[in-house]
């Protein structure tokens, strides 16, 4: 970071504050959901309540594909900065609306439809945000500043869920009106938005445009444009995904939503039926291991400044997989909810997902499609998986007790290992490995950048 500009280092701190907010209001509904459930939802039995919990979870990101479809366009035919701010004020305007819904008993039914419908646009216009300002960094910055800047955003989003759990923990504390942290969250998505309306376009994307501009005048000053002459213009040589790196994003991002599935939703399942938790405590409890997150993820912040990012990707691939292995065997014999307690927080702490890396896998995106892409690649994965483990362990769990978890977790690992050797290949093809594991400027210098 100490190697970034003054106008760098005001464009990171622009988006980390727009992650932040931005995920604060993501995350609200999320971790209050033990509560808002009751409020939006009929009351029933164990079972049906757990399927309409998994339906309310689910609902924030089954179209986020549609909105990584809606935001990626944008993104790449218009700009990175106009879909940063646009998702932003859609997160504000959504937070307006379910501050004054009305509740199940007021309405009935049409409540829970109305708020299923905000948490769809929530979802939807989060794929823009955090990928937007992923996207933004990788494109502004040069190695290792961009490592470390890029992974600030997940930094910036776990603080925002961490923000989240606290300003949910005090509304139940203290009994206060839980709207009120629904107008906080509009507030400060607001902020956000104004404040990103400082930033410009990203260089290598606004290079592109040019580049692009002047071929398509190049052509039209020759009377016409020919499709056949365009496509071996070097713009759209480059404009080539390989399907293998597609799918190897695809299996790399499906390891986080696992970890955050079992961590913050399987879990306050266990202490609400096993141990009688309510929802404030449950609340707490999350508020509780959501710091162990902030602090995961601001070592790994740290460490990528120093540590080349695929090499720790490897580290935690390894920590992640005997802690979740070893989770359904502690989870059977945990005795009080501080057990849980500790479950949830080895889970969070040496959880594996596409931080710190996210950068080297952008690059290997063309640039005009590289956030429709990067964006609908993201939402697929979270989509999918959330979807496929909040349905299945709820009968997973019946027939296998919390063993039924294994049947989730092992293949995503194993997802999640051969992705990761592709990238260690293209990264080594490409010259951009380093020999050493500790990086330095010196190191960097000689590596080659990936167009």
């Amino acid at each position: 970071m100490s190697t970034l500009n003054r106008e760098q280092k005001e464009a990171v701190g622009l988006l980390s504050i727009g992650t932040f907010l931005e995920y604060f209001d993501l995350m609200l509904y999320v971790h209050m959901a033990v509560l808002l459930n009751e409020l939006f939802f009929p009351k029933t039995d164990p079972h049906i309540a757990s399927l309409l919990t998994a339906f309310a979870f689910c609902s924030t990101y089954l179209l986020r594909p549609f909105g990584a479809l809606i935001f990626g366009w944008i993104g790449d035919n218009i700009g990175r900065k106009t879909t940063v701010v646009i998702t932003t004020a859609m997160m504000s305007l959504s937070c307006v609306v379910m501050a004054n819904l009305p509740t199940f008993a007021q309405i009935g039914m049409t409540a829970a439809w109305l708020v299923t419908i905000c948490r769809i646009v929530q979802g939807m216009t989060s794929m823009g945000e955090i990928t937007g300002a992923q996207l933004y960094l990788t494109e502004s910055l040069k190695p290792p500043g961009r490592y470390t800047s890029v992974a600030m955003m997940n930094f910036c989003a776990a603080t925002g869920t961490f923000a989240a759990l606290g300003v949910a923990f005090l509304v139940t504390s203290y009994s206060l009106n839980w709207r009120l942290a629904f107008w906080f969250g509009a507030g400060v998505a607001l902020v956000g938005m104004i404040a990103r309306t400082t930033l410009r376009e990203t260089p290598e994307f606004a290079d592109a445009k040019r580049r692009l501009s002047r071929t398509l005048e190049q052509f039209k000053d020759n009377g016409s444009i020919d499709t056949k002459q365009l496509e071996y213009n070097e713009i759209y040589i480059k404009e080539k995904t390989n399907l293998k790196t597609i799918i190897c994003l695809l299996l790399v991002d499906c390891m986080w939503p696992v970890m955050f599935y079992f961590a913050y939703i399987h879990c306050a399942n266990v202490l609400k039926h096993s141990f009688s938790y309510t929802a404030e405590q449950i609340i707490h409890n999350n508020f509780i291991i959501s710091s162990v997150q902030v602090v995961s993820v601001f070592l790994v912040v740290y460490l990528s400044n120093k540590i080349y990012p695929l090499t720790i990707l490897r580290v935690k691939l390894v920590l992640s997989s005997i802690t979740l292995l070893a989770t359904p065997f502690l989870l059977i014999h945990a005795k009080t909810g501080f057990d849980v307690l500790i479950v949830q927080s080895l889970i969070l702490f040496f959880a594996c997902d596409a931080s710190p890396a996210n950068a080297i896998f952008f690059k290997y995106f063309p640039v005009f499609k590289r956030f429709t892409y990067t964006s609908v690649i993201y939402a697929i994965s979270r989509a999918l998986v959330y979807l496929i483990t909040s349905i299945s362990l709820i009968y997973l769990t019946d027939y296998f007790n919390h063993y039924g978890m294994l049947v989730i977790t092992v293949p995503v690992f194993i997802g999640f290992a051969i992705g990761l050797s592709h990238f260690f290949k293209l990264e080594k093809e490409a010259g951009n490995f380093p020999e050493k594991k500790i990086m330095g400027n010196d190191l960097l210098s000689d590596a080659s950048e990936v167009s």
